[in-house]
C-alpha cells in the first residue's frame, strides 16, 4: 500500500510529533508499504514567530494538490493541522478523497498557556479541521475520552512505541556520582512546565536537554541547572542511563515519549497523575505519580532500574503500526481512483 503523511512538523525539528511519523515510517516500510512524505522541505517556509525553530509553509495550496495527484496513494493521513495540513484537507474535501488525520499535540491547551486564548475557540477550530477525517487517530484512550467529551467523532487508537535497540541503560557509560541526577528531555517552552522541575529543593543535581523559547529564561532564573542542548538519540541514550530518575513536569502532553525511552534506559520517572504519565505508567512500579512532583522524584530514586526496563519493553512500534494501517485499508480510500480521473480530465 503507498500511504501519504502530510506533515508541518518534521526534521530537522526534534519532537514527539516528528519521532512517531519517523519510527512508524520504517516500521511501515520493513512491512512491505511504500512511504511517501509531504514535509516543509519541499516549500519556501518562514520561521513560526513563537517558535523560531518550526517552519511554516507560504502559499502551498496548489502545489500540495499537485503532489497529491501526481503520487497518487491508497491511502493520505494528515498529521497536524498547519499550513500543509490545511492544504491537504481543502485538496481532498473538494475531490472527495477520504483521509484521516492524527492529534499529537494539546493545541488549545498550548495557545491558552501562552495568549490566554479560551480552550471552546480552539476545540471549536480542531472540531471543524478533523470533522471530515475518516478516522482521527490518538494514542491513549485517556485522549480519546476527552476529546469525545468536547464533541469529537469517529476517534480511534494509535499508540505510541520506544525503539529498544537504541534506548537502552549504557550501564558501563553512566556516571559514577554519589549524588542522584534528576533529568528532563523535551521542549524548552512554557507548556512543559519545566520551572515546576527546578525549583524544587533536591539532593544531586537537575539536567535539562533540549531547546525552546524558554530556555534563556530558566538559564538565567535556574544558573545551577545543567543544560545540555539538543542531543542524537545516541547520546540521548547515554544521558538517560546516568540519570538517576526522570521527571516529566508536563501538564498538557497527550502522550510523552520520553518517558518511554528514559523507562527503556532504566530510568524510572517521576510525574504528575495526568495523561501521558497516566497512560505510560499505569499501574506499574516503573515510576511514581503525585500531585507533589518532589515526592515523586524522591520516591523514584528506590525504584529498580530493571523495573523500568522491563515496563518499556512492552512498547512496540510494529504493534503501532499496525493499527496505524488498519485505519488506512485501501478498499476504504479510492486515492488511485480520483488520481487516474484527475489526470485525463
Amino acid at each position: 500500500m503507498k500511504i501519504m503523511t502530510v506533515t508541518d512538523a518534521w526534521a530537522p525539528q526534534v519532537n514527539g510529533v516528528v519521532r512517531t511519523i519517523q519510527a512508524t515510517n520504517q516500521e511501515l516500510i520493513d512491512m512491505g508499504h511504500e512511504v511517501v512524505m509531504l514535509t516543509p522541505l519541499q516549500f519556501k517556509t518562514v520561521a513560526c514567530p513563537t517558535y523560531p525553530e518550526i517552519r511554516l509553509s507560504l502559499f502551498p495550496n496548489k502545489k500540495v494538490a499537485r503532489i497529491i495527484d501526481d503520487e497518487r496513494p491508497d491511502a493520505l493521513h494528515i498529521a497536524t493541522e498547519g499550513p500543509l495540513g490545511m492544504a491537504a484537507r481543502r485538496h481532498a474535501m473538494r475531490h472527495d478523497i477520504p483521509f484521516t488525520t492524527a492529534y499529537h499535540t494539546r493545541f488549545p491547551e498550548y495557545v491558552r498557556a501562552r495568549f490566554a486564548v479560551p480552550l471552546s475557540w480552539t476545540y471549536r477550530f480542531l472540531r471543524w479541521f478533523h470533522e471530515p477525517a475518516q478516522h482521527m487517530l490518538a494514542p491513549t484512550q485517556v485522549v480519546i475520552d476527552d476529546l469525545e467529551s468536547y464533541g469529537f467523532k469517529n476517534v480511534r487508537m494509535w499508540s505510541r512505541g520506544v525503539d529498544t535497540n537504541i534506548f537502552y541503560p549504557r550501564i558501563e557509560q553512566r556516571l559514577s556520582t554519589e549524588e542522584p541526577i534528576f533529568l528532563y528531555v523535551g521542549r524548552v517552552a512554557i507548556e512543559k512546565n519545566i520551572e515546576a522541575f527546578l525549583s524544587l529543593d533536591l539532593p544531586g543535581s537537575k539536567w535539562v536537554v533540549g531547546e525552546g523559547p524558554a530556555l534563556a529564561g530558566l538559564k538565567a532564573s535556574h544558573p545551577n541547572a545543567h543544560y545540555l542542548g539538543v542531543l542524537s538519540q545516541d547520546e540521548l541514550a547515554q544521558v538517560y542511563s546516568s540519570a538517576d530518575v526522570f521527571v516529566f513536569p508536563s501538564l498538557t502532553d497527550t502522550f510523552g515519549l520520553v518517558l518511554l525511552e528514559a523507562l527503556a534506559c532504566g530510568t524510572p520517572v517521576a510525574a504528575f497523575p495526568v495523561t501521558g504519565p497516566i497512560d505510560v505508567l499505569g499501574s506499574s512500579k516503573a515510576g511514581v505519580m503525585h500531585n507533589d512532583l518532589r515526592i515523586a522524584c524522591l520516591q523514584a530514586l528506590n525504584i529498580p532500574r530493571d523495573t523500568a526496563r522491563a515496563h518499556a519493553e512492552q512498547f512496540s512500534w510494529r504493534q503501532c503500526s499496525e493499527a496505524f494501517v488498519q485505519w488506512h485499508q485501501p478498499s476504504d480510500q479510492p486515492h488511485s481512483q480520483h488520481a487516474r480521473s484527475a489526470q485525463t480530465a
